[in-house]
């Protein structure tokens, strides 16, 4: 029974790690999208990067409002990620599958993963966005 349990374990957090590549777009000069996808693939991510000079028709299509965006925009199983979003959020939003359009942090806020800056860290909030409206799915000290 043990070994059973142990398997499904492996073999659910094979699954969600490869879950589907996460396309990011973002600008080609950005040095701190560059690191958040670096971070994604830390955290086990399969990322594929394209860089592009028009990103508001990425957005557009990721539902974005307005003062919800972020210098980076991904998409994955559907879902789509907007900023400096956290691994460890992005793999529960997979793992939940919440009707919605998918997460965001907007702006840019320092200690978040890509804009790290020493041990200062800025408090910010991850927000699950779609038809329903927004909502606070994580918060980050």
């Amino acid at each position: 029974m043990t070994r059973l349990l142990i398997a499904a374990g492996l073999f659910l957090t094979s699954t969600l790690a490869a879950a589907g590549t996460l396309e990011v777009y973002k600008s080609p000069s950005c040095g701190c999208c560059t690191a958040w996808a670096e971070h994604m693939r830390d955290n086990g991510f399969e990322v594929e990067v394209h860089n592009t000079e028009n990103l508001q028709s990425i957005k557009e299509k990721a539902g974005l409002k307005p003062g919800m965006g972020s210098c980076h925009t991904a998409f994955i199983d559907g879902y789509a990620i907007e900023g400096h979003v956290p691994a460890e959020d992005v793999k529960r939003l997979l793992e939940q599958r919440p009707d919605a359009h998918g997460l965001t942090v907007p702006g840019m806020p320092v200690g978040s993963p890509g804009m790290e800056m020493g041990d200062r860290r800025d408090a910010y909030k991850v927000l699950l966005y779609g038809e329903d409206g927004v909502r606070v799915f994580a918060t980050h000290p």
